[in-house]
């Protein structure tokens, strides 16, 4: 494990039991420069792992609640009039930060959903034709109740893909359950940890990630795993070629992260459900029969052909 991110993992740690896949999941985003949907049941930690990511980076924390009322101007921001000045003052909104919580995404409508398209994929916004660059690093993580659907709008499959990585939560084991009882019981864990990297260590972390070497054949694994997704009898749609472009990066950010300069195929199979589960849209006779998209996955997996020696040119 690289030792900067092994400090940020036992950080969070510190507030966050048996949470650890997560975490590491988490920053494998963050350094891949994707985001992350948090997909569960409410109480399970999702808010507080964004929150003991942000504090353990030392990084600018914007929260936004997710309502049915909210609009695309409380996310972004707006433009108000100044009558001393005589102009227009631009006043930006919660989005404009490095970590960005979108809490309960799908409670609100679609045109608010649609706000956070462009600042997801190209880190701007767009206020009365004028493109304003968001601070880097910015890193968005959603969360969303897969339970209660009264009241909430799904989210469409092109905002969908501008998650590099879904992740579920789950529920503690009974003894972390019991430490997590204890670590409450007179403190808030949250208040006693700081941050352990600056802003300028992150992002040289994001630049040596991107020098991570991907060998061809590792590429034509993670082509083909795509492919197979458009042709498997289950799915009705398939992976779009982001989708392969997000696998290679979270595989480069993976392997940067266990301490190596190159990918192998092991990266690519542990992290494929965690990019592709999302992003794939199955049948209805599919989901009538209990078959979920994780199942395909690992059917996919399974008749994918694994490189397994270095790919040498002809």
């Amino acid at each position: 494990m690289n030792e900067q991110i092994e400090k940020i993992i036992r950080n969070i740690e510190k507030v966050m039991i048996g949470k650890r896949e997560i975490a590491e999941l988490s920053i494998v985003s963050l350094l891949a420069g994707g985001h992350v949907l948090l997909e569960d049941v409410p109480g399970v930690g999702k808010t507080m792992m964004v929150r003991a990511l942000s504090k353990s980076l030392g990084t600018s924390f914007k929260r936004i609640q997710f309502t049915p009322d909210l609009l695309p101007s409380d996310v972004i921001g707006v433009s108000i009039y100044n009558p001393k000045t005589l102009q227009f003052e631009f006043r930006p909104g919660p989005i404009v930060g490095n970590i960005v919580l979108a809490d309960e995404i799908n409670r609100t409508s679609p045109k608010t959903q649609a706000a956070l398209l462009e600042s997801m994929e190209e880190a701007s916004i767009t206020v009365d034709g004028d493109t304003i660059q968001l601070p880097k690093p910015f890193f968005v993580m959603a969360t969303q109740n897969p339970i209660e659907y009264e009241g909430t709008y799904p989210l469409p499959e092109a905002q969908l893909d501008r998650f590099l990585l879904k992740i579920k939560m789950g529920y503690p084991t009974k003894e972390e359950e019991i430490e997590v009882l204890s670590r409450a019981e007179r403190t808030v864990p949250i208040d006693d940890i700081s941050a352990v990297l600056t802003i300028e260590q992150l992002m040289e972390l994001q630049r040596q990630v991107k020098e991570v070497h991907v060998e061809n054949n590792i590429k034509e694994y993670i082509v083909s795993l795509a492919q197979n997704t458009r042709q498997h009898h289950n799915v009705y749609l398939g992976v779009s070629p982001r989708a392969s472009i997000a696998l290679m990066r979270a595989a480069q950010s993976y392997a940067f992260m266990k301490g190596r300069d190159y990918v192998i195929p092991d990266d690519v199979q542990y992290l494929v459900k965690f990019v592709f589960s999302h992003r794939i849209i199955l049948k209805p006779e599919t989901r009538y029969e209990g078959i979920t998209e994780e199942q395909v996955i690992e059917n996919v997996l399974h008749y994918a052909h694994v490189p397994v020696k270095r790919y040498v040119p002809e």
